[in-house]
């Protein structure tokens, strides 16, 4: 479903653009949907007031939680299953941030993320990527939002956008603190630089080689790692938030010098930021991760070299939540049933703390 259909329904129902950005604020803010600054009681048209128990209905149907799992560095994988009966899985990071999906699997291909195996089912509509927000934040507050969940943001431009401009108005969610990931496609510097609201931007790079770049990803874009950077450095020049270009670390495959001369060379004095991504496991490949001492020894280097970077290791890991590591999957027996009581409880409780800031 899409946003514009949520906005029909209620304007067949009465409601004024102030009524429906009312009712739109309190969904995706998790609260009852006649919540706002002045009650529904006397604000709100008689028809919608009536009809809000059912419509809120129709929008919680749209992303429920199947089961959820808890990691012990405070993140949560959650399994959402959407309208259709379809499942996406989003991930609840610490510190107040969210991992959503805007595709059921990937076309990309990347051949050190399960996302893809199966290759893309189909898209999100704009109207179920926000309500994974909606559903988050029944458990605690949400306050960034990353598109790094399964899926590649820019093959559902249109709908990723609209969901975008939703949550960084009515949403209250602070336009740096969502953030569009892309392996790279033209169409997203061209876009995103129009809309009211202008994401923050990471870049996934994972090579300085185009050759072997084109190997990791196997059907993104074939954009040179340098003009690519370009690219990015034009949009963060423009929004004022510098790129966070993502680098998973493959144990022989893209730890080398020659990569960190090429790191050098793109990125030294760009307003950027590289993020190091330690390796997630996924069964049946063979990828390895690089020893803790290379990782920091790498990172240590590129800073030394002007690169600003950070090594990150994704959250979420002994859930299977981190980056490269979700898929529509069964739920565990072991997953929690989610009660009321236990809605408001994790309502009211704070994010712990943690290293990472995507899914």
């Amino acid at each position: 479903m899409k946003l514009d259909s949520i906005r029909s329904r209620l304007r067949e129902l009465g409601a004024s653009r102030c009524h429906e950005r009312q009712v739109l604020r309190a969904w995706t803010q998790a609260l009852p949907l006649d919540s706002g600054p002045r009650r529904a009681e006397g604000f709100l048209p008689r028809r919608l007031r009536d009809a809000l128990p059912a419509f809120a209905a129709e929008l919680g149907a749209l992303a429920r939680l199947r089961s959820r799992h808890a990691g012990d560095d405070g993140a949560t994988r959650m399994l959402v299953e959407l309208s259709d009966g379809q499942a996406v899985e989003s991930v609840l990071l610490p510190r107040g941030g969210l991992c959503v999906s805007t595709q059921v699997g990937c076309a990309v291909g990347c051949v050190f993320c399960m996302t893809g195996r199966e290759g893309l089912q189909r898209q999100l509509g704009s109207a179920e990527i926000v309500a994974q927000v909606a559903l988050a934040r029944r458990f605690r507050p949400v306050k960034k939002v990353v598109f790094m969940g399964m899926g590649e943001p820019a093959h559902n431009l249109d709908n990723v956008l609209e969901a975008i401009d939703l949550l960084g108005t009515e949403g209250g969610i602070a336009h740096k603190n969502l953030v569009f990931s892309t392996v790279g496609d033209l169409r997203v510097f061209e876009r995103l630089p129009q809309g009211r609201v202008r994401p923050a931007l990471a870049i996934s790079l994972h090579s300085t080689f185009a050759a072997k770049r084109a190997e990791l990803l196997p059907r993104a874009p074939r954009i040179d790692p340098a003009e690519l950077v370009e690219l990015g450095e034009r949009y963060a020049r423009a929004t004022h938030y510098p790129i966070q270009y993502q680098w998973t670390l493959l144990e022989g495959v893209n730890d080398g010098d020659d990569e960190l001369d090429g790191i050098a060379r793109l990125l030294a004095g760009k307003y950027a930021v590289m993020n190091l991504i330690h390796y997630n496991a996924v069964a049946g490949l063979a990828y390895q991760r690089i020893a803790p001492e290379r990782a920091a020894a790498i990172a240590h280097a590129l800073y030394r070299r002007g690169v600003l970077t950070k090594l990150r290791d994704s959250a979420g890991q002994d859930v299977e939540g981190g980056c490269g590591q979700l898929r529509a999957r069964a739920p565990r027996p072991q997953a929690v049933t989610v009660h009321r009581r236990d809605a408001d409880v994790g309502a009211r409780s704070q994010p712990a703390g943690a290293r990472s800031a995507g899914g």
